[in-house]
């Protein structure tokens, strides 16, 4: 699965979606993790009320299942679920690297349901009801 981060340093999540400088791309799964790709932004970044800036930054993100920001407007935040991609806000600065240390151990563990969702954005739709209790 892939995990899409809003970053200005490339160390933490510390961007604003629409503001990045850059957006970094890693692959992840319950056995590891690896940098996939970063989409550079350099020109204009600041708000501006201009929604196309924000079309090469869906693009970059387009097959991802989540991503991780500082902030996202309200227009940004509904394009990207739009494309079946969850959005996290983190409430302060965080190291990427322990962001996908922590993902990794819940994925080695029974991920909550929005992640199970997520995980399961390009697979083919399942099934499995096995878990599901039904009550007479």
């Amino acid at each position: 699965m892939k995990i899409a981060f809003a970053t200005q340093d490339k160390e933490r999540v510390d961007a604003h979606f629409g503001w990045a400088k850059s957006i970094d791309v890693y692959e992840i799964s319950a056995t590891g993790h690896h940098f996939v790709e970063s989409f550079e932004f350099g020109d204009k970044l600041e708000e501006d009320g201009d929604e196309d800036k924000l079309a090469p930054k869906l693009e970059a993100i387009k097959d991802c299942a989540i991503l991780y920001v500082a902030a996202i407007g309200g227009s940004g935040a509904a394009r990207v679920v739009a494309m079946k991609i969850h959005p996290i806000k983190v409430p302060q600065p965080e190291s990427i690297a322990e962001i996908l240390d922590k993902l990794q151990a819940v994925l080695q563990g029974t991920p909550p349901p929005w992640l199970r969702k997520a995980m399961a954005k390009d697979s083919e739709r399942a099934f499995d009801f096995e878990d599901d209790e039904v009550t007479p």
